[in-house]
């Protein structure tokens, strides 16, 4: 296989970073292993990748009524829906480790309606879905549908706050031809593949 530019606009040296962006580079590269291209990419724009990251750690760190998985099962699914590989690689390698499932990022990018999920998550997506592609069609049903599967009105607002914030990530990724670090095509692929019971 080619080995591909990480993206097509240049990106800049560690050293030639502020100070603070170093910093953050060195603690993501201690806590991950390796440095997401994403940073990469974005680096070049010191401020935007500021902003970037500050609303990132706010929406998938922040105390939620969705658990980690749910963030990023929003994230693989809305991000297949707009075809960003970068997204739904690096996104699919977080979902298998804290799922312990070596398929379910695949199942959820292919066709989330026939993975092995449960059906309070497949309303989820039906929801970050219809975000995604046609947001004006949004009605109070919707919130009556996630209400019903135990989704509070917060929960809602985080499931189309990340979608939404991915839609710029999938469009910056795109734009950019990023490509995804090899290290997420093998990451979460040595967990067992077990039944996922109907109401995790």
């Amino acid at each position: 296989m080619t080995k591909q530019p990480i993206s097509r606009f240049p990106v800049p040296d560690l050293a030639a970073l502020p100070a603070d962006l170093q910093k953050l580079f060195q603690e993501v590269s201690e806590k991950a292993g390796f440095i997401p291209n994403v940073f990469w990419a974005l680096a070049q724009r010191p401020e935007e990748l500021r902003a970037f990251w500050a609303y990132h750690e706010a929406l998938m760190r922040r105390v939620s009524g969705l658990s980690k998985s749910e963030r990023e099962m929003i994230v693989v699914a809305t991000s297949a829906e707009n075809q960003c590989l970068y997204c739904v690689v690096a996104h699919g390698a977080i979902l298998r480790i804290h799922e312990k499932s070596s398929s379910i990022s695949e199942e959820i990018a292919i066709n989330y309606m026939k993975a092995n999920i449960s059906n309070r998550h497949k309303a989820m997506l039906d929801f970050a879905v219809k975000i995604c592609n046609s947001s004006h069609a949004i009605t109070n049903d919707d919130f009556v549908t996630l209400h019903e599967h135990g989704f509070s009105d917060d929960d809602i607002w985080d499931i189309g706050a990340i979608t939404s914030f991915f839609a710029l990530s999938n469009r910056m990724a795109n734009l950019t031809s990023m490509q995804p670090n090899t290290e997420f095509y093998a990451l979460g692929r040595d967990f067992f593949v077990s039944p996922a019971p109907e109401t995790r």
